[in-house]
């Protein structure tokens, strides 16, 4: 397995979308995170997020910063990574090339596991400094003292930004597996993620309690309780207190597990083509 790990460790970096989808994160963090609500602020403006003032954007909020776009936005970048990681070799053919060359077909899919959890980890460490810097940069440009969140809190949320980052990813990868293509889970994922979760929240929720007791174990309200309970703004789409954070904890992680042993059941149980 250790030489599937490594060769999807190379196709991932090779990847000139790999690298893409990375910087759109990046940027879709700092825009909207630090630099449309600081500009609200400077401006004496109003809108979303621009109601918090200064102090949330500063390093000592660096935890709930990070993690408030993960549940949403962020997320759906990272199911698109973990779509592309299995699904394109549906898309290229190259399915029956990899497994010729010898390992299992539950061997190349745990290397592609693995290799997509490395990249989620990377992606939250990435939005982690990048939110560091702009947070410095906003705390020296109005003269603010620097004070950084607990070394228990920071890991803390990188853990759980990991987690909430892989489960999409696994989200990304069963929607692969079951459709044997790209586009269209793609497509159906960025669907349930950016309106059909944030539907049943805004609208159903609120009218039929049974929708709001369905929802509480549901993925995207899961993973928005767990931002919610570190920190992120409530202000922020995707993020609420349905449920308690360590509930919130062990429902991702138990989609998490689940997505990728469905995953793994679809793989080896059917055929390639």
């Amino acid at each position: 397995m250790s030489g599937s790990f490594q060769a999807e460790l190379v196709k991932l970096v090779r990847r000139p979308a790999t690298w893409l989808l990375l910087a759109i994160t990046l940027a879709l963090a700092v825009l909207f995170t630090y630099v449309f609500p600081y500009a609200g602020y400077a401006a004496g403006t109003a809108g979303p997020n621009t109601g918090r003032g200064l102090a949330a954007l500063l390093p000592d909020r660096l935890v709930g910063n990070s993690l408030g776009g993960l549940p949403v936005f962020l997320g759906a970048i990272v199911l698109i990574l973990g779509v592309l990681v299995v699904g394109g070799e549906y898309g290229w053919g190259t399915w029956k090339t990899v497994l010729s060359q010898g390992p299992s077909r539950l061997a190349v899919y745990a290397a592609k596991l693995l290799t997509l959890a490395v990249a989620s980890l990377v992606v939250v460490l990435a939005v982690f400094g990048v939110g560091a810097l702009s947070s410095v940069f906003i705390a020296a440009a109005e003269a603010q003292p620097v004070r950084w969140p607990g070394f228990g809190d920071l890991l803390t949320g990188i853990g759980a930004g990991w987690l909430i980052a892989t489960m999409w990813a696994m989200l990304g990868v069963v929607l692969a597996v079951a459709l044997r293509a790209v586009a269209l889970p793609v497509g159906l994922g960025l669907v349930w993620m950016l309106a059909v979760q944030n539907l049943l929240t805004a609208i159903a929720a609120p009218l039929l309690d049974w929708v709001a007791q369905v929802q509480k174990g549901l993925p995207g309200p899961n993973a928005g309780s767990l931002a919610a309970a570190l920190g992120a703004s409530s202000d922020t789409p995707g993020v609420l207190s349905t449920v308690g954070g360590g509930q919130a904890a062990l429902v991702v992680a138990g989609y998490l597990v689940a997505f990728a042993a469905v995953g793994g059941f679809l793989l080896r149980r059917r055929d390639i083509d």
